[in-house]
């Protein structure tokens, strides 16, 4: 039985073809007619993952605001395809699952992972690809 963690590696894959070849810095934008535009930021990658960033924007008094925006580790150990939502944040709130070194809040954990399984669902629903700039 998979995991929440392996599902969430698939439907990343689905969504960001080339995902373990990202590099740090890499950028891509979605645009999904009717649908606010999708952003892929590469935050970090070492030899054994992949932190990256999804964000959707909106525009409020001239200014770009992420809600939601979230922070997602892609674990790059061989035979490991998992990743998990690190962070949570949008207009009115900011979570960390992990906010200290050795400190993890299992509640949020559960609830960020169940959200980021439901967010990259819609996503493919309507239509959003992180395909590479050509």
């Amino acid at each position: 039985m998979r995991d929440p963690f392996d599902r969430i590696y698939e439907q990343l894959e689905g969504l960001i073809p080339g995902l373990r070849e990202l590099k740090q810095g890499d950028y891509r934008k979605s645009v999904s007619g009717g649908f606010m535009d999708l952003h892929l930021n590469v935050l970090i990658r070492t030899e054994n993952e992949l932190r990256i960033a999804l964000s959707h924007y909106y525009k409020q008094n001239g200014d770009s605001i992420a809600d939601p925006d979230m922070e997602i580790r892609v674990y790059l150990l061989d035979g490991w395809r998992k990743a998990e939502a690190l962070t949570y944040q949008d207009v009115y709130t900011y979570n960390e699952v992990y906010p200290r070194p050795g400190i993890m809040i299992p509640s949020l954990k559960r609830s960020l992972n169940e959200f980021l399984t439901f967010w990259l669902s819609n996503l493919k629903k309507q239509g959003h690809k992180l395909n590479p700039p050509q």
